[in-house]
């Protein structure tokens, strides 16, 4: 059996008293009985597995125990009072880990959820340190391995801290187990501790585990340094002593006199800070104000100031030494007092202030809040908490501690992952909004309140002026200008331009628009129809056909839906395609039909293959709309648009004879469209512009560019293969977005 060790309660044989063990969890992490009885299975599965491998020599490493490290696992996390789904989970890691047990033996002994935080832990395993002593921060692979590895953390700290708090308890019994490791093995465990684990851990707030991992790792990558600052505590250790308890019995005293129940206490000053503090200000052991230290903890707010008075009063505080954490906490949420004073005999004191509150978040972090607001035991969020919102609370920490990782900027590393389809930007404020990706400023102004999209003028992202149709990465943060007077443009509608991706702001502008007056819509909407169709060089277009082909009694209801945003100009510019006819030997854009009228539409049907299909009058369905299929009899499948009423009733009456069915994403003709683009000389145009058609997918089979150098223009005649009116549109639009173009517009040969 295995031998446990000296701490850990034993029965007669040496081998782990479970019951007592339990107890003593139990106590620790207030579990309730059902969660112990799970608990207690899991440490009996995690022993079974550890004798089986010793039966057959199956040894991880020499000295290890993948049941020793789940109990003192399980010791870490029971201290911060987290779940007894992640206790488990953390009982049997390194079993998993060691393949001496199954993942799918605990998924079936344990649940889903268990399983789960292992496979998530797992995937963090990979993580190593980029600047490791191995010698690969000199290859370029290794960057590109490091970016990889920290955007699988990302993506299993988004999506359950407890999975980070798993591998931190596993981090620091690795690292506590280094002192019996070989030197290659210590230093390399602590360079990854404190490349990734501490700084992670100070990010998350968890004070105690941050400067266990911070001191152990510099005791193994600076020894030397190390054992000097060690040497120096030591031979000061009984005079500093003596000399705090001196001062501690004076604040209690005073704290007494003015009514304040409170705590104080000497603080303990780490190794590591010390040296990190010697370093930065470039000083001497003895010129570290906050070797001798006290902590006072009281219940308010307001007595943490009452406090700092009577410090103040008490000792001259020292200049330049005093923080206010209160007032404008750190980026991981730290709060606290913190002043120097020339104290008893002249020597120099530090002393923090804050509430009980402000202490147990310093020491335990995100683990404070999982504590005091409660878990849903199923999906192990905080009750009350939207999915996203969750995801967002701990992205806005894991944002800052990939910045002090280190790695590429995090939207590359986040855009690689296929797991999650939303970015995460910052409002000026530093809250966080959840948006889908492609999102554009436009959709962040609708997305944080209709009147801010609205009045939008303008926007900026880190600080820099953007188009409204700029795309959103994760980590960007978004700030709207605004004018006093609610104004959208009818642009924003246009899906070819790309101010508006999602349907939320699009319907919420269409709305706008609606509650204008009729003769405002009729007036825009001529104007962007005459606009579109003049750049597109049919200026001779037949509107009141037009009009009829898209079922409006006059072309001023055509004008009115464009312009109120009730029809969209693609629908238009398909109707229109449909409309040209020309002769084949013209050097035109030849459009022909892509739906017929009767006979084969050109649509898929999802397992079907190929029937006759036709276009339903009641309701006339335009490439672009959501559509379904409709089995008559006798005419093959009748093609309706979603929201039809004919096709609602047919679905409650007739749903076995009901298709789903899609307009075709895969044009059988491109044809050859010249462009030509007039615009003011500058050092890149023509790199932007071949930029830009290369990001829409367009192929440019050739170009002609002439420049003036009296004028500083130039001209450029592009051909390019285009499949329709509504792409070449959405091309010439972007073009003309870019600096400095003057015209872009689609060239006819007379």
């Amino acid at each position: 059996m295995v031998q446990v060790r000296k701490n850990y309660p034993r029965l007669a044989d040496g081998t782990l008293d479970r019951e007592a063990w339990l107890r003593h969890i139990q106590s620790m992490a207030q579990l309730d009985g059902g969660t112990v009885v799970t608990l207690r299975k899991a440490v009996e599965m995690s022993e079974d597995a550890e004798q089986r491998a010793i039966e057959a020599e199956n040894i991880w490493a020499e000295g290890a125990s993948s049941f020793l490290t789940g109990l003192e696992m399980v010791e870490i996390l029971a201290d911060l009072q987290i779940d007894g789904e992640a206790l488990c989970a953390a009982m049997l890691y390194r079993a998993v880990r060691e393949k001496r047990l199954p993942l799918k033996t605990v998924e079936a002994e344990m649940g889903e959820t268990i399983a789960k935080l292992i496979r998530g832990v797992l995937r963090m395993a990979v993580i190593r340190s980029r600047s490791a002593d191995t010698g690969e921060e000199n290859q370029s692979g290794a960057v590109e391995e490091h970016s990889e590895n920290i955007r699988r953390m990302l993506v299993a700290l988004v999506d359950d801290v407890r999975v980070a708090l798993i591998k931190l308890a596993e981090r620091t019994c690795a690292i506590r187990a280094a002192k019996n490791a070989d030197e290659a093995k210590r230093r390399r465990v602590a360079r990854e501790v404190a490349d990734v684990y501490a700084p992670l851990a100070h990010r998350l707030g968890i004070g105690h585990i941050k400067w266990e991992l911070e001191d152990l790792a510099f005791r193994y990558l600076e020894p030397d340094d190390y054992m000097q600052i060690a040497r120096l505590l030591d031979e000061k250790r009984l005079a500093r002593q003596e000399y705090i308890d001196d001062v501690l019995s004076l604040l209690r005293n005073e704290l007494h006199k003015a009514d304040i129940d409170g705590e104080v206490f000497g603080r303990a000053k780490h190794i590591y800070s010390i040296w990190r503090k010697m370093r930065r200000k470039n000083i001497g052991f003895s010129q570290v104000y906050d070797i001798r230290a006290v902590r006072i903890l009281v219940p308010t707010v307001r007595d943490c100031y009452a406090v700092l008075g009577i410090v103040h009063n008490l000792w001259r505080n020292i200049p330049n030494e005093f923080d206010d954490y209160i007032a404008s906490p750190k980026e991981n949420g730290y709060r606290s007092l913190h002043t120097a004073v020339i104290g008893p005999d002249r020597k120099v004191l530090e002393v923090q202030i804050r509430t009980f509150a402000m202490h147990e978040e310093a020491e335990y972090g995100v683990c404070a809040h999982w504590r005091y607001k409660g878990t849903d035991k199923k999906s192990g969020q905080l009750e009350g908490q939207d999915g996203y919102e969750q995801k967002i609370s701990w992205l806005r920490q894991v944002l800052d501690w990939h910045e002090e990782v280190g790695g590429n900027p995090l939207q590359d590393d986040l855009q690689a992952s296929d797991v999650d389809t939303r970015i995460y930007v910052f409002t000026p404020d530093g809250h966080v909004v959840d948006l889908p990706k492609g999102a554009t400023p436009l959709d962040f102004a609708y997305r944080i309140h209709t009147e801010i999209g609205h009045r939008c003028r303008g926007a900026k992202v880190d600080g820099r002026i953007v188009p409204l149709n700029h795309e959103l990465q994760t980590a960007n943060q978004v700030e709207i200008l605004t004018g006093k007077r609610e104004s959208p443009s009818r642009d924003w509608i246009s899906r070819s331009m790309g101010y508006i991706t999602t349907s939320r702001a699009r319907a919420k502008v269409i709305h706008w628009f609606k509650q204008q007056a009729r003769d405002q819509n009729i007036a825009e909407g001529r104007s962007i129809l005459d606009g579109e169709f003049k750049q597109l060089a049919l200026p001779d277009f037949d509107y009141e056909k037009l009009a009829q082909k898209l079922n409006m009694h006059s072309l001023d209801d055509l004008y009115a839906a464009v312009g109120a945003g009730d029809i969209g100009v693609g629908q238009v510019l398909n109707a229109a395609q449909r409309m040209v006819k020309v002769q084949q030997d013209e050097p035109v854009l030849s459009l022909t039909a892509p739906v017929a009228r009767e006979g084969q539409a050109d649509v898929y049907i999802d397992g079907v293959g190929n029937l006759m299909t036709h276009i339903a009058g009641c309701c006339n369905p335009l490439p672009g709309d959501e559509i379904m299929g409709y089995i008559t009899l006798g005419r093959g499948v009748s093609i309706h648009r979603k929201d039809c009423a004919n096709m609602l009733r047919m679905q409650a009456d007739e749903p076995e004879r009901i298709l789903q069915v899609e307009w075709s994403e895969k044009p059988t003709e491109v044809y050859a469209v010249e462009i030509m683009v007039e615009a003011y000389d500058r050092h890149g145009l023509l790199r932007d512009v071949t930029t830009m058609l290369d990001s829409q997918r367009i192929n440019i089979t050739a170009m002609q560019t002439h420049s003036n150098k009296n004028k500083h223009t130039v001209d450029m005649v592009i051909t390019a293969e285009i499949h329709n009116f509504e792409e070449l549109s959405q091309v010439l639009h972007r073009i003309n977005q870019l600096p400095n173009i003057a015209s872009a517009k689609r060239r006819i040969l007379h």
